[in-house]
């Protein structure tokens, strides 16, 4: 029995021979990573506010579905992602009141589009490499064309973020108290399934359907570990998506692996780093407030 070849293994993960010359390759690329990381980064404290990761993944399913049917027909990935995502988000958005109503709805769509797509790509004729980048992300199909139609659409869900900002944070919060202060809370949710759909549908084309939740959630749990500010946690999660974005480019490069286990590594790297930090913190409290009731109070004379 032949043992591991541990050379070749790393040479396959790891490989950074004419890298500056493939660098200059992937200069779209590295765009794109940077602009997913902040839409992904934003969006993602909404979705950790409003308990929605599961929802991540199930839009995910369907905007797979709908990047394979795309595929198949000749519409063009990027078109079929987005009414993928875009139905889901409204199917979850319109049915998917309550929590429990949501995630069996959640569950139900996710197999469904999963095996709407493993179909559409079983009839597929061409190259088994845009098959599997759709599940698992690819760094070097981002040209010109899909550059600019990522940017427009990450422009768009950024603007309506900030358009609904405040009135969303209310409602993420405490949807009881935002619909009596008159908060139009049901179509606040509408809007935000949508860009959520959005961002999930450019959010597939580099990162992979399987794997999106390590930019849409992870970086967002990740500086909710650290910071509660609402200016803080914001900031973090697109500058830890970014990191994860654009790092995982950056070594995918030097290797013959896709693009997502690097992205989802240095992901969970970050979230790992940021709870160690927080227990931390967290047993240094301890430890102080335990020395100051052993302090004898001073008496008044």
């Amino acid at each position: 029995m032949n043992g591991v070849d541990w050379a070749e293994l790393w040479s396959q993960v790891f490989n950074f021979a004419d890298y500056g010359e493939l660098l200059a390759l992937l200069h779209n690329s590295i765009i794109a990573g940077a602009v997913l990381g902040v839409v992904g980064g934003l969006i993602g404290v909404f979705v950790m506010s409003r308990d929605m990761a599961f929802a991540v993944h199930g839009i995910s399913e369907l905007s797979f579905a709908g990047a394979s049917a795309g595929l198949l027909f000749g519409v063009g990935v990027v078109e079929g992602s987005i009414v993928g995502s875009i139905a889901a988000a409204l199917i979850i958005g319109f049915l998917g009141a309550k929590s429990r109503d949501r995630n069996s709805i959640i569950a139900v769509l996710m197999p469904f589009g999963l095996g709407l797509g493993i179909l559409c790509l079983a009839l597929y004729p061409g190259r088994s490499a845009n098959k599997f980048g759709l599940l698992t992300g690819q760094i070097v199909a981002v040209d010109d064309p899909r550059l600019n139609s990522l940017i427009a659409i990450s422009i768009v869900v950024v603007v309506g973020l900030l358009i609904v900002w405040r009135p969303l944070t209310f409602a993420s919060v405490d949807a009881d108290v935002a619909s009596a202060r008159g908060v139009p809370v049901r179509a606040l949710s509408i809007v935000f399934m949508v860009l959520l759909g959005l961002a999930v549908a450019v959010s597939v084309q580099v990162v992979g359907s399987l794997l999106v939740l390590s930019i849409l959630v992870t970086p967002a749990a990740a500086a909710l570990r650290v910071s509660s500010s609402p200016i803080v946690v914001p900031l973090l999660s697109m500058l830890f998506a970014v990191l994860s974005l654009v790092g995982g480019i950056l070594l995918a490069l030097g290797g013959s692996v896709p693009i997502s286990p690097y992205v989802t590594t240095i992901s969970f790297v970050i979230y790992v780093v940021c709870r160690v930090v927080a227990a931390s913190r967290a047993r240094r409290g301890v430890s102080d407030r335990r020395v100051s009731a052993r302090r004898p109070v001073a008496l008044d004379a």
